[in-house]
């Protein structure tokens, strides 16, 4: 890296720390800290719900997952825009007129404490988690391609997004999301037009587009009624929508976030915001990842992304056979750019015959590639299985490090640990909230001062960020990391998500019941996901869909017992 691109980043993270300190400074009860004094407007409802679900996993993981697989995760959103749709009408109004700081609150009014202390453990044993993770995604990923050390790229995201967290709270959270947002995205975009300036003058948008779509790359609907194909339109419609009701009405990094409008209208056009713009963005991120893939058709490529990867092979007994593997691939890429060339020629003069005998190529050439990688991918294992094979991860951070200009590079680093810290800064507001208020503050006996419990909310905070940088420190990768959070979130919210239902929905089922449930449901899906069953998506709309008809068991044999039928 440049002079320029550690001036770059360096300036920008203090200046979104700084501001972040500066803007919010001073909150005296816990309306202000926890709920921002209920001031948000909706569009900055709606860019701080966005930048806490866009973590610096998306900006890494889903350019490769796009590279790898192509534009197929999109139907991973499909059940957002009702998601939203149905918590503007039932999740939002309702927490509005109980007035309630948290999700859980809602819980005990409507079952018992048992089950909201519940319901809250779940959340901060998932999102306790998720937050280690979204500091771990970047740093270990930055460490192997910038050499830095990885425990001290952990504590620094950790302190940076502590300092401005614990010190104002949900409005430090929400003012510097936007900011964030607009890194982020600008980031994000400059990057997209240089990738495409890279391309071969003959390569337009447009035939770029048709190269991607002969690779397989544009295949957005699976219409696949296998529930072990991980990307469905039907997993994302039920699962995706199971996830996204539990993620945006359940988990308080998300409830918080709207909580804090001025109004309900506030709350409900800042979700309707992230609902109708998400899908694009995700949309365009892919896209980006789809033309870094094209890039690499006319450029060459390494055999497998992770720089630690492959310096572990080549440090072993394997290094021979991987140089073999690497002869192999490069033979490969130029087969595969001749077969490029001419696809792009039969495509200008409209010889069908042709475009069909090059897509033809093309498809065998793939298949070779994939087979050569999958090879390299075994014997970087067989020297050391520790290393992560999964190269999705390191995809955009090569092409950003290896291709674009001084200063740029900077940038778009910047963009990474923005994203790292939107979304943990969400997340540890939202753990110190639940602690504070769910917890300590239902169990601790006495009165207590608006200021007390200040104070303990940020007390929450720091000992959530300190977890969060120990989890990063001692966290492994596997598979892709967008995918891993996804996973994570999976095992719990549909049995949260199944518990709000009933307390929205089926009045008959009172609070025993629920806990019982709640209780065997949660250890049936982590069974599940163990064991495989079924794809991590449809566990949202498994746990939800089981904790329902366990709860109603109970409930009716519970009164089946207490008001035995009458013998005649």
């Amino acid at each position: 890296m440049a002079t320029l691109d550690w001036f770059i980043l360096a300036t920008t993270l203090i200046f979104i720390v700084a501001y972040g300190v500066w803007k919010t400074k001073g909150s005296k009860d816990v309306n202000d800290y926890v709920l921002a004094g209920n001031t948000s407007r909706w569009w900055t409802i709606g860019l701080s719900v966005m930048a806490t679900q866009a973590s610096a996993i998306t900006f890494l993981s889903t350019p490769g997952q796009a590279f790898h697989d192509g534009m197929g995760f999109v139907q991973f959103y499909f059940g957002l825009p009702l998601a939203m749709i149905i918590i503007c009408m039932v999740f939002i109004p309702i927490y509005h007129r109980l007035k309630v700081y948290t999700a859980y609150e809602f819980l005990e009014n409507r079952f018992d404490l048992k089950t909201r202390t519940l319901a809250a453990i779940l959340f901060l044993v998932q999102r306790g988690m998720a937050a280690g993770i979204t500091i771990f995604a970047p740093s270990i990923i930055l460490s192997a391609v910038l050499g830095w050390n990885l425990r001290t790229l952990n504590i620094i995201i950790g302190i940076l997004v502590i300092i401005y967290t614990v010190t104002g709270g949900t409005r430090a959270v929400s003012v510097t999301q936007k900011q964030q947002m607009f890194i982020i995205m600008s980031g994000m975009f400059v990057a997209f037009f240089f990738i495409l300036g890279y391309l071969p003058e003959d390569i337009s948008f447009g035939k770029a587009l048709k190269i991607a779509g002969a690779n397989g790359k544009l295949q957005i609907l699976n219409f696949d009624l296998d529930t072990d194909s991980r990307y469905t339109i039907w997993s994302g419609l039920t699962g995706g929508l199971f996830l996204m009701l539990a993620y945006f009405g359940t988990d308080q990094s998300q409830v918080q976030r709207y909580l804090s409008g001025k109004s309900v209208r506030e709350m409900q056009l800042g979700l309707i915001f992230n609902g109708v713009l998400k899908i694009p963005m995700q949309f365009f991120i892919l896209l980006v990842g789809i033309m870094v893939f094209v890039f690499y058709q006319y450029n060459s490529s390494p055999l497998n992304f992770n720089p630690a990867a492959t310096n572990a092979v080549m440090e072993s007994p394997y290094a021979e056979d991987y140089q073999m593997l690497i002869e192999g691939h490069r033979e490969i890429e130029q087969d595969k750019k001749i077969a490029q060339d001419q696809f792009a020629s039969a495509l200008e003069i409209k010889e069908y015959a042709a475009i069909m005998e090059a897509e033809k190529r093309i498809s065998e050439i793939n298949e070779k590639e994939k087979n050569n990688r999958a090879a390299a991918r075994t014997l970087i294992n067989k020297a050391d299985n520790a290393v992560e094979t999964n190269d999705k991860d390191y995809v955009f951070i090569h092409f950003i490090l290896h291709q674009l200009p001084r200063g740029l590079i900077g940038l778009l680093l910047a963009v990474i640990l923005s994203a790292a810290m939107s979304s943990t800064a969400s997340e540890l507001n939202a753990l110190g909230t639940i602690s504070a208020l769910d917890l300590y503050k239902r169990y601790k006996p006495g009165e207590f001062t608006q200021e007390h419990f200040v104070k303990v909310s940020k007390f929450f905070t720091l000992f959530w960020g300190i977890i969060a940088i120990i989890i990063a420190c001692v966290a492994n990768l596997f598979d892709n990391l967008i995918q891993l959070v996804n996973i994570i979130g999976s095992i719990f919210y549909g049995n949260v998500l199944g518990i709000f239902l009933l307390a929205f929905f089926f009045k008959y089922v009172k609070g025993n019941a629920v806990f019982i449930a709640a209780l065997v449901t949660q250890v049936i899906v982590i069974v599940g996901w163990y064991w495989d069953w079924m794809s991590y998506l449809w566990l949202n709309a498994f746990g939800c869909a089981l904790v329902i008809l366990i709860a109603f068991l109970l409930e009716g044999f519970d009164r089946l017992l207490k008001n035995p039928p009458i013998e005649t």
